[in-house]
């Protein structure tokens, strides 16, 4: 089961709403960090861990990494006139396959634990 924050392989650290399992998800975490930022932000949210203010910004501020990347691999052009919210859900994308991989793997018992 992937971090309800970062995506990394959750530890042990969970978190339910107001202890109310009927109501609300149980998100759970990789460390005591994701859980204590994770918490206050399903407090904030009801609940939810939703894609917060700092996800949107951490997707907006990977925009540079990606052109970097794809400038260092000749593959800049056909990306150059998309627009901003084209290349948000490109990286999304890529950080959702990631993450569903991650699950796949711990579902499939590959916990190194």
């Amino acid at each position: 089961m992937p971090c309800a924050l970062c995506g990394r392989e959750a530890r042990g650290f969970g978190y339910c709403h107001d202890l109310r399992w009927d109501r609300h998800p149980h998100h759970r975490f990789c460390s005591m960090a994701c859980l204590t930022a994770g918490s206050a932000n399903a407090k904030r949210n009801h609940g939810m861990i939703d894609k917060t203010d700092m996800e949107t910004r951490a997707i907006r501020e990977a925009r540079r990494e990606l052109a970097e990347a794809l400038t260092e691999m000749g593959l800049m052009a056909p990306f150059h006139d998309w627009p901003a919210e084209d290349i948000d859900r490109l990286i999304e994308a890529c950080v959702d396959g990631f993450q569903a991989s991650m699950q796949r793997q711990s579902d499939a018992g590959d916990v190194p634990f």
